[in-house]
């Protein structure tokens, strides 16, 4: 410093020009301020070239030159994440069919329609393909537009998150035009299909959780942890719309099982995906369990499994299983619960990544060992209309002509005209 400051005092009438040659000069002359020199040349005229007169400012300027080079690349840096977050859009129709299945979350409506067939096929009811059928489009339409609402209301924290930010909408890939028609198409198919062709009970559930899903769940994402709660019974309604599908009923205990599986069946589920996501979560401003209230989320991992339990256990009491069912989901269910309560004891994520990938496995399992033990598979009921005869008081030859499949296919035929 001193080496420089001389000079510059005995050469302040010099022009401009000379200085930084000068000082440049005295501190070569000295190993110590070595790399200061390469550190000024790189960019000389930085410094000098606003306030000709403020020659001192060479000294200051060896460190501060650097900082300039790192506020720089941060401006370099801010400017790629602006550009990467207001993605222009361009719509690739040639992949405009695969972009609405993304907008529809097409895996997650393959499992709530996997679940909506699983109700049906649990209900003590005649197994009618078409109305299965129909149930399981219906469902998925409506399980589509909810998810398209879903992702229109929240493009803006989707694009915070790393887990989110290339959905279709935040990368550009379709417009909010786009969205909103599709949502509105798929969800009068989906509910005109599930009062037309199954009933009016199906037709209700599934509007109710349109509701329930894009005006309640979605906005109390950022208010509430009870966000979670409302999820679990959006989560559970399929089933049951599969169970009135087949019936026409909701209000038999049996009816209720599948969906209370599926409502506990989600909170360990969540809990352990959320805990691995907090900092996504708190970024983007939404109020979970796992980033508000860490110890809840640890104890309602362990209630609910158990809860789970207590329902598998509760299944052939209500006439829905065979016994054998408590018994054969025992070791999948306690299994269940062993890690749900490694995971209150040890919450790292190891011990969540565990959870939530058997959580993963459990579900699939536990619905194979629950439609195949099932108690009324012969006990089947046929409906006509609005009355229900059994089967049992049908004669063989009319039970054979029944069972033809010309038969099936005719009778079919009829109803869909009857609609009409």
């Amino acid at each position: 410093m001193l080496l420089i400051l001389r000079p510059i005092g005995i050469y302040r009438h010099v022009p401009c020009s000379f200085v930084p040659k000068l000082s440049i000069l005295m501190c070569s002359g000295s190993p110590k301020h070595k790399s200061t020199k390469a550190a000024f040349m790189e960019k000389p005229t930085q410094v000098l070239e606003n306030d000709r007169l403020q020659v001192t400012a060479i000294t200051s300027a060896i460190p501060f030159s650097v900082e300039k080079d790192v506020c720089s690349k941060i401006k370099k840096d801010r400017s790629k994440v602006e550009e990467s977050e207001q993605t222009p859009i361009t719509i690739d129709y040639s992949k405009l069919h695969k972009d609405y299945l993304k907008l529809s979350k097409i895996k997650l409506t393959s499992l709530v329609v996997a679940t909506t067939m699983a109700g049906y096929a649990l209900a003590p009811g005649a197994l009618d393909i078409y109305t299965l059928a129909m149930c399981s489009v219906g469902t998925g339409l409506v399980s589509a537009t909810a998810n398209t609402i879903n992702q229109f209301f929240e493009v803006p924290f989707d694009a915070q998150m790393s887990r989110t930010k290339n959905r279709v909408l935040v990368r550009g890939r379709l417009t909010p035009v786009h969205a909103v028609g599709f949502a509105a198409i798929s969800g009068i198919l989906g509910l005109s299909i599930l009062y037309h062709e199954v009933n009016g009970i199906t037709a209700a559930l599934g509007a109710a959780n349109v509701v329930l899903y894009t005006l309640i769940y979605t906005p109390m994402k950022r208010i509430s942890i009870g966000n979670t709660w409302i999820g679990s019974i959006v989560g559970a309604i399929p089933p049951l719309m599969g169970w009135t599908g087949c019936t026409g009923d909701a209000l038999t205990l049996g009816a209720w099982i599948l969906p209370g599986i599926l409502y506990a069946w989600q909170f360990p589920h969540f809990n352990a995906l959320s805990w691995n996501l907090r900092p996504d979560y708190s970024r983007a401003g939404y109020r979970m369990m796992a980033v508000t209230n860490p110890d809840l989320c640890r104890r309602t991992t362990v209630r609910y499994t158990a809860v789970l339990m207590a329902l598998c256990y509760l299944a052939p009491v209500v006439d829905v299983t065979h016994t054998w069912f408590a018994l054969a989901s025992t070791p999948l269910n306690a299994y269940f619960l062993y890690l749900a309560w490694k995971f209150n004891e040890h919450s790292d994520s190891a011990n969540s990544r565990k959870l939530f990938r058997f959580s993963l496995l459990h579900l699939p399992l536990l619905m194979v060992l629950l439609l195949s033990s099932k108690k009324c598979w012969t006990s089947t009921t046929e409906k006509q209309g609005d009355k229900v005869v059994s089967s049992h008081n049908v004669p063989p030859a009319a039970a054979a002509e029944k069972s033809n499949p010309l038969s099936i296919f005719t009778s079919i035929a009829s109803a869909t005209s009857t609609v009409q």
